[in-house]
């Protein structure tokens, strides 16, 4: 079996759609929403890297083994981010016990 031929209209698209989310980022970061504006910017780096995994990286056409993999790369990602949040909410509290501050 050999590789799965796309055609370059798709790659035009993955770009075209990537270049639409580049620009609807740098639009939201200039407005205002308050906290939701990292959780904004957060979902549209993650498409963005979902199109690229899937097509560029030619994901969506290989094998089982190769979705593990990469989907073992995403929950490593997701446990990284509990360990960086876990870290960030707490990092007051425990600077508070520490000082005997409040």
């Amino acid at each position: 079996m050999g590789p799965h031929l796309v055609p370059k209209r798709v790659y035009y698209t993955i770009f075209a759609a990537l270049l639409v989310l580049t620009v609807v980022t740098v639009i939201v970061a200039f407005i205002d929403l308050g906290p939701f504006n990292n959780l904004i910017a957060m979902t549209i780096a993650v498409a963005k890297a979902t199109l690229v995994v899937l097509y560029f990286m030619h994901v969506r056409y290989s094998g089982k083994l190769t979705w593990v993999f990469a989907g073992a790369g995403f929950v490593w990602l997701i446990i990284l981010f509990v360990f960086l949040l876990n870290d960030y909410l707490t990092r007051e509290a425990w600077s508070n016990l520490l000082t005997g501050h409040p």
